[in-house]
């Protein structure tokens, strides 16, 4: 498996697997309701005290999946904060995307990682409007990373407020595994921090963070928390385990870059078109969506290396690659087998 997004194992950790178990010998499977209903219980506090205290926020609400909370949050803060207008990265992800749109606010977009086109931008709305500056930390298909400080200071300096989605970087970048903005030692200044618990610390999950007037106004008004069962007890349990775990232990974070750098560094001695990439994220270009399709089909059955095709809309066309998540798990002898298949399938795929 080189396609997963359990980015460091957690989903088969001891202490995620014992405290899953535990919970759920306690208190069932599912949670009953939802978070204002009967859906609410003493782990998933503990999960939100955790999660605020990663990311030195006051509170922190979470939903069920990363998709959700950013679904949620954006289309509530662009609908509910009169003249609202967004500024959005151009390579966000589809669910920042949906939650803009759902949010029916006036929208901008801004050229990747570029903070003087958003300045450009921020320049064009009204100085009294509440303006809204939304962004990633590690782009997923690109693996490339935002220069975090040099976007807010844009916006603090058109008075608008961030959300920056950290759902490719919690528990990998940091000391505590806060994610990048950890990492840049700039944490303290986005508005709002998304994350996700369902790569690094390997359950299902996302949230927010920010202050707790904020928090306490998504609660009252995201349709996307108010009105869908909560996550399931043992679900929580187990994520709140993976934070606390990664919060003190370095092993895994090194182990995770190591195994992306030496990946990176044989697929580039035997040739083969690794994308220069700053982050854990190795994509391997192909730019063709059927042989994207016939690699990964060859690699399945002929060397039982399991990859996914990353086509069109994920990617622009033109683009199609293989994108390769190497964990702490994966051994020497893995990445031998699967240089070894790759270079096997490329000689058979003359186009590519």
């Amino acid at each position: 498996m080189w396609c997963s997004n359990d980015y460091l194992g957690m989903g088969q950790h001891p202490a995620v697997l014992a405290a899953m178990q535990e919970a759920l010998q306690a208190v069932g499977a599912g949670a009953g309701g939802t978070r204002n209903i009967s859906g609410n219980s003493h782990v998933h506090l503990l999960l939100e005290r955790e999660l605020a205290d990663l990311h030195r926020r006051e509170a922190a609400l979470i939903f069920t999946s990363g998709y959700v909370a950013n679904d949620a949050a954006l289309s509530t803060l662009a609908r509910e904060l009169p003249g609202m207008a967004v500024v959005s990265d151009a390579l966000n992800h589809a669910s920042m995307i949906a939650g803009i749109r759902n949010g029916r606010a006036e929208k901008h977009i801004f050229r990747h990682n570029d903070p003087d086109d958003l300045a450009r931008l921020l320049e064009q709305v009204a100085p009294d409007r509440p303006k809204l500056v939304c962004f990633e930390s590690v782009y997923s298909m690109d693996g490339d990373i935002a220069p975090i400080g040099a976007i807010v200071d844009v916006a603090d300096r058109f008075g608008a407020m961030t959300y920056l989605d950290e759902v490719h970087a919690v528990g990998l970048y940091g000391r505590r595994g806060g994610g990048i903005a950890e990492d840049q030692g700039v944490m303290h200044r986005p508005t709002v921090i998304q994350g996700t618990l369902g790569k690094a610390f390997g359950t299902i999950g996302g949230y927010v963070a920010g202050s707790a007037a904020l928090v306490d106004f998504l609660r009252s008004h995201a349709p996307g928390f108010i009105f869908t069962t909560s996550l399931p007890p043992a679900l929580a349990a187990g994520a709140l385990a993976a934070i606390r775990h990664l919060k003190t232990s370095q092993i895994e974070r090194q182990r995770h870059q190591e195994r992306a750098a030496t990946l990176k560094r044989r697929l580039t001695e035997a040739g083969l078109p690794v994308m220069p990439s700053p982050s854990h994220i190795v994509p391997v270009m192909v730019g063709d969506p059927r042989l994207c399709k016939s690699a990964c089909d060859e690699l399945l059955h002929r060397h039982h290396i399991y990859v996914q095709p990353i086509n069109y809309p994920t990617v622009p066309r033109g683009t199609e690659r293989l994108r390769l998540t190497p964990t702490p798990l994966h051994t020497d002898e893995d990445i031998d087998a699967l240089v070894t298949a790759l270079s096997d399938v490329w000689v058979r795929l003359p186009a590519a």
